[in-house]
């Protein structure tokens, strides 16, 4: 078995798209290929073959490999909960909320659970790409790292380090961040990669031929930028997308604790839609469809959208016919309120809601973790639909019977009388073309139009995309060079 290390200099630098990108180029060949995230502190989470959960860039990775994600993939998830709190998950369980300096009083804890994944998987699997998180030479966080080179150092395997020539400054980054790691990091490093490239590249090479003299490192290749490339993130919003005349205008507050805004990565891509996430402080737009996303703290958020005057905007827009649709967190908003007698979330209390259902939410111990497939109750074609439950709360009321969907025979969400209020506990909802077409139907995109028929296939837009990051590799990396360090030999020219 043989691990390799993937880390960056900076968050953001390209790790990710890096790890899928090596993981569905190994697959493709035929080699036994995992990815590993030692610690990933996301919002933007996964259900797992096993019942757990870990990061969705990590369950990104894993589908490059051709594999169900599993818990032993992303060890130590922290959801964070508030500014200096986070919810923290070992091996796909929860383990309790932690401020900062109890989490790093329980390093010694996680590694362990980090080690022991790993070994779990050395044992199922003949190569690992491991990804590390953030920076290996932020100072502060070297005591007890379990994230980068800590991780490293324990599992003895050699490091690759991404730097991202987009922001500017590539060569300060990689040779700074080689500096402030110790001598045997060093060593471990083994070369560089540059990510985001734009223009012609033989105007960068005196710079490449600097950075290997200077550092005694080989820089691997350099990795183009790739427009209009479109995965699941870590926890960044994304741009939106292009949308064509007469789409559907959709926005989405970026609420301080949002939870998998992936679940409108497909809007996205829609041509159909014109979609917009308005940040605090932004003036809120007119719109057809109002999304309310999911969230890792309900009640803060919920005060949050008061602050920021969305309660009256909502209203004004359900006046004029709008429609406005909440997921998760998103859905218990909608309610009459939110209770958290326990403190799960943060401090223990009850919260107004937006009084569009009439239900209410209590947060329970024992978070709902499942896949899920039924159909929708809403449209003419009862479509079909495919996701995932992640939540602590249950709620119950009188807005429950009419269900949005029914999931295996059990009713799920609601819809209100008037039709114009309507949301589900499922994410992933409009990865399926059928159930996107549906819900921009009711929300407004006439069914008639060619627009309407252009929903994407996420999945299937997924498979495609690590595809391009695979061909980036074989284009655009030294694979003879990788393959040795992970000791598989040479490529067989016929494979690539």
């Amino acid at each position: 078995m043989t691990t390799l290390m993937i880390q960056g200099t900076t968050s953001d630098a390209g790790k990710t798209t890096v790890v899928a990108a090596l993981c569905r180029w190994l697959a493709r060949q035929g080699v036994s290929v995992a990815p590993f995230k030692p610690q990933n502190m996301a919002l933007n989470s996964a259900v797992t073959v096993d019942g757990g959960e870990i990061g969705r860039s990590t369950a990104l990775q894993a589908l490059a490999c051709g594999l169900e994600p599993h818990s032993d993939m992303n060890p130590v998830l922290l959801k964070p909960q508030s500014d200096r709190g986070a919810q923290v998950i070992l091996r796909g369980r929860v383990r309790g909320n932690m401020d900062a300096l109890d989490y790093h009083a329980y390093k010694a804890q996680a590694m362990a659970s980090v080690m022991a994944a790993w070994q779990a998987l050395s044992e199922r699997y003949d190569v690992i790409i491991a990804e590390g998180a953030g920076s290996p030479a932020e100072i502060n966080l070297r005591a007890n790292d379990i994230a980068n080179m800590g991780f490293a150092e324990a599992a003895d395997c050699p490091v690759l380090l991404v730097g991202d020539i987009d922001r500017g400054g590539v060569f300060a980054q990689l040779v700074g961040t080689l500096d402030l790691v110790s001598p045997s990091e060093q060593d471990r490093t083994r070369g560089f990669i540059i990510n985001r490239f734009r223009g012609d590249k033989s105007l960068l090479d005196p710079g490449l031929d600097w950075l290997a003299e200077r550092t005694g490192k080989p820089v691997l290749g350099v990795l183009p930028y790739l427009h209009g490339l479109v995965i699941d993130a870590e926890d960044s919003v994304g741009t939106s997308g292009a949308s064509e005349s007469g789409a559907l205008n959709v926005i989405v507050p970026v609420l301080p604790r949002i939870s998998n805004h992936n679940d409108f990565d497909p809007l996205r891509l829609h041509p159909g839609v014109n979609l917009q996430f308005i940040g605090p402080d932004q003036a809120i737009p007119p719109a057809d469809l109002i999304l309310l996303p999911g969230s890792k703290s309900t009640r803060h958020d919920l005060e949050w959208l008061k602050q920021q005057g969305w309660p009256a905007a909502i209203q004004k827009h359900l006046r004029y016919g709008g429609k406005v649709f909440g997921i998760c967190g998103g859905f218990q908003m909608l309610g009459i309120d939110v209770q958290d007698p326990g403190g799960l979330e943060g401090e223990a209390g009850r919260t107004e809601g937006l009084g569009l259902l009439d239900m209410t939410t209590r947060m329970v111990a024992g978070k709902q973790l499942k896949d899920v497939t039924g159909t929708l109750t809403i449209g003419p074609d009862n479509a079909a639909l495919n996701g995932y439950e992640m939540h602590n709360g249950v709620t119950s009321g009188p807005a429950l019977a009419s269900p949005l969907a029914d999931l295996d025979g059990k009713p799920d969400g609601a819809v209100s009388g008037d039709g114009q209020v309507a949301g589900t506990y499922v994410h992933g909802i409009f990865d399926q073309p059928e159930a996107c077409r549906a819900i921009l139907h009711w929300a407004g995109l006439d069914a008639d139009t060619e627009l309407a028929g252009k929903a994407v296939n996420y999945q299937q837009h997924r498979q495609q995309q690590l595809d391009r990051l695979a061909d980036l590799v074989e284009d655009h990396l030294d694979t003879d060079w990788l393959r040795n360090l992970l000791g598989l030999g040479k490529q067989d020219a016929s494979k690539r």
